[in-house]
């Protein structure tokens, strides 16, 4: 599972004692609510179904899905072609992703319950599936085996809401967003939380 919410507040407060701008946030905002995700096989699906489509079309395409059984085991998927997965409401990319996700976890290629220690070994191990980039990995080490410093540089929100609490005259690129936080590890996921959370509040102000 993800941060704790105690684990998000000790490391957010690790963060606001050494960047100022980080607590003022943490005033401003209060502290974000934990994301959690269960560890395994079905919730690196979700993320495939939910891959450039509204939380409604994702939720409506997995509740197809289910008529097909349990979609904790990936034999389920496996046992379909690109074809009989079509009707599900998954295009045939997404299809293709997610046998290819089945695959590598039926055959044992991609052990979920033993992911390298190493963050980056752990990034790459998931971006062997198809439709799984580094984004895709890094929310799934964040929000499903709560690993406290992965920092997802390349997501925009991150980058607006970083450049906003630093006060920024604009966006930092992904780059200049990972230097930004070297500062901040072993706590940078709980920046990445805080990020997202400061985000939301802004755009309700708006």
């Amino acid at each position: 599972m993800g941060l704790s919410a105690e684990q998000l507040v000790a490391d957010l407060n690790a963060i606001a004692a050494v960047e100022p701008a980080m607590a003022r946030a943490i005033d401003r905002a209060g502290y974000p609510p934990p994301r959690l995700r269960d560890r395994g096989y079905a919730t690196l699906l979700r993320t495939i179904v939910g891959q450039q489509v509204s939380v409604a079309a994702a939720a409506s395409i997995w509740n197809k899905l289910a008529a097909l059984g349990n979609l904790d085991d990936p034999a389920t998927i496996a046992a379909l072609s690109v074809e009989e997965l079509r009707p599900y409401g998954l295009s045939r990319q997404k299809a293709g992703y997610a046998l290819s996700l089945a695959a590598k976890v039926s055959s044992g290629a991609l052990n979920l319950n033993a992911l390298p220690v190493d963050d980056e070994e752990a990034i790459a191990a998931l971006s062997q599936v198809k439709g799984i980039g580094r984004w895709s990995a890094e929310i799934y080490l964040l929000f499903a085996e709560g690993r406290g410093d992965i920092w997802p540089a390349g997501d925009l929100a991150v980058q607006i809401e970083i450049g906003r609490i630093l006060g920024l005259p604009e966006r930092p690129s992904e780059r200049e967003t990972r230097l930004l936080a070297e500062p901040w590890r072993p706590h940078r996921g709980a920046a990445a939380i805080m990020a997202w959370h400061h985000y939301k509040v802004d755009m309700a102000v708006v």
